[in-house]
Order: C-alpha cells, then structure tokens, then sequence
C-alpha cells in the first residue's frame, strides 16, 4: 500500500508542473492575441503558362500591432508590392492599413492602421539579446488562413545578419521549431513570458511545409531597422542580376536591379518604374524579364553593400526629397527621380 501510495504520489508531482504550464499558455494567449494580426493583400502578378499580362492575386500574413497610433509591424515580403492591404484582428475589427516603412533585405515592413481599434493593447519589442538558445517560445499566426493559431517550440539557434544564405533575409534571426507555415510569415514570436522577441520570417523546406527550420527576426533587429534607421517603402521588387545573367540581360555594369513588380500608386509607380511582365527560365533561375533594370541610385551603382551605402548618405538627414534612379530600359539609359521622404 505504502509503495502504491509513493508511486501514485511521483505520478501527481510529474502531472502538476504540465496542467501549470497548460493554464500559463492559455493565458498568455489569452493576453497576447487580441494584438495579433491577421493581413490580407492584393498585388497584381503574372502566371506562368497563364493568360497574358497581369492579374489580381490575393496575399496572406500576420502582424502585430506596437503602438497606441495604430503601427502594425509584418514581414516586408507579405507587404512589398501590395495594392491593397487590409489588416484584421480577433475581434473582428477590420481596416486598411499604409506600408510606411519596409526593408526587402530584412523582410520587415511598418504599416500604419487607417482606424484605430478600440480597446486593444499594443505589445512592446522585448531585448532579444536576453534570449538563450533553448528557451521556450510561442507564435500566434494564421498558418494557410487558420486565424490566430498557437503554436509552441523552443528557440534553436541564432544567426547573424550574413547567415542566412542567398534566400534569407540579411538580418539577425532566431531559428525555431515551433511550427510555421505559410500565413505566419510577419507574426510575432513570444518568449514563455509573453513578450515579443522576434517576427516571423520564413522557413527552409524541402517539401514545401514545415520541417522544424523557421527562423524570425530579432526583436532587436526589427527596433533598429523599422524605428532606428527606418527606410520609405518603394512599393516595388526586384532581383539582383550579376554575372552571366547580367551579360544575358545587356546590363552595362557588374549587377543590376531588375524591376519584378511595382504597387498601385507607390512611389515606384509614381517615379514612371516599368514592372517586368515575361515569365523566363534564365540558367537556374526563374525570374519576369522586361523591366526596367535599376543601375545606381543617387550615383551608388547596384551591389551587395548599395542599401548600406545609400543609408549612410542619407543619415541624419530626415527630408531627402527624391533620389535619382539611372535606369536601363529598351536599350537606353533613363534618369528617374522616386520620392524617398520621412517614412513616418
């Protein structure tokens, strides 16, 4: 009796610490989610072996809201080229939303709410250098249009802003096997106390689906790239052209920045940029050719360390204007000033 006892009391004892951490999680999302975004866009595009020119296609993501003043911070690749943006949250508030300020290279993007929802508290950025590798974490998102999903993991790595390969963004991220699928992408990462440590990226897959490699931006990466050193968004993307496929393409220098979409009423589109329109299978690389191809700003020719060249010219400086694009289109080289501005 008194072995049964002692063996019924160590099952009770390992039972108590899984029901606190259950009713600790249901609270923290009980917390957290109503700050949580769900993002909603249309951005035209071209599809490959489909009718000709471009067509209205819809876009899925998630966001949190940061700031008293309706700013919701995404990830840049959900937001970059949209047409329109619509930003929802769990209690079924709904309104359009501006993209003030994104860093493609990043992957981070700033929005700014047309309305602002009422009773809602923003959450604020955590120092992401207090995370340790193996600390517990949660993302809340809307994995393949599944609203306002939990999901549960640890933090498995952390890698600098040059570590994420060719694909990934050029920032400090945090690699996680807390599931994230397509529609978490600008979603937030919580530690186990609630706090937002990082935002939702991407992930490396073979098969297309979750295989335990997410990674999310820092939080403190995210501070200093929206709120420190904040870039206007273009509202266009584009991919860098170098090489062989530079020499393909007549580019008259090492690289250059082939224009692939450009936003309705951007200040792309505003500066006259000329999206590209023809699906091509250039090498190894699928890419739309027939745009405009971008071969300096403000005199910095195009190049790995451009961004940060441009930034360090313009620094302290919050009314740049415009800058001026030398651009290569229909053999010819075009000047083409875009406004650049105060972001917010």
């Amino acid at each position: 009796m008194r072995r049964e006892t002692l063996v019924l009391s160590a099952f009770l004892c390992f039972l108590i610490p899984l029901t606190s951490m259950a009713a600790d999680y249901k609270r923290l999302f009980a917390k957290a989610d109503p700050a949580v975004a769900v993002i909603y866009t249309v951005e035209r595009g071209v599809v490959p072996n489909g009718p000709p020119g471009q067509v209205s296609q819809a876009g899925l993501g998630s966001g949190v809201l940061v700031t008293k003043r309706g700013y919701v911070i995404t990830a840049a690749h959900v937001v970059q080229t949209a047409d329109l943006v619509e930003v929802e949250f769990a209690n079924g508030f709904r309104t359009t939303a501006a993209v003030k300020a994104s860093n493609p290279a990043k992957d981070l993007a700033l929005l700014k709410l047309d309305e602002i929802p009422e009773g809602i508290d923003p959450l604020k950025l955590a120092d992401s250098d207090e995370v340790t590798i193996g600390e517990e974490v949660f993302i809340i998102g809307a994995p393949y249009g599944y609203s306002h999903t939990l999901s549960v993991g640890h933090i498995s790595g952390r890698h600098g802003e040059n570590e994420a390969g060719p694909s990934g963004p050029q920032a400090e991220t945090f690699q996680t096997d807390a599931v994230i699928n397509q529609g978490n992408s600008g979603g937030p990462m919580f530690n186990s106390r609630g706090d937002v440590i990082g935002i939702v990226s991407y992930i490396l897959s073979q098969s297309g689906g979750f295989e335990g490699l997410g990674f999310a931006i820092t939080s403190n990466e995210v501070i200093k790239t929206l709120f420190e050193q904040p870039m206007a968004w273009s509202g266009m993307s584009g991919e860098v052209v170098a090489g062989d496929l530079a020499l393909a393409l007549n580019v008259p220098q090492e690289a250059g920045f082939l224009v692939q979409k450009v936003a309705l009423n951007s200040p792309a589109e505003r500066a006259g940029l000329r999206p590209s329109l023809v699906p091509a299978l250039i090498g190894d690389r699928e890419l739309l050719v027939g745009g405009d191809i971008i071969l300096s700003v403000d005199g910095i020719k195009v190049s790995p360390t451009m961004l940060e060249e441009i930034r360090a010219r313009w620094a302290g400086d919050t009314d740049v204007g415009t800058a001026k694009l030398s651009v290569l289109r229909g053999g010819r080289i075009w000047e083409v000033d875009i406004p650049v501005g105060k972001p917010y």
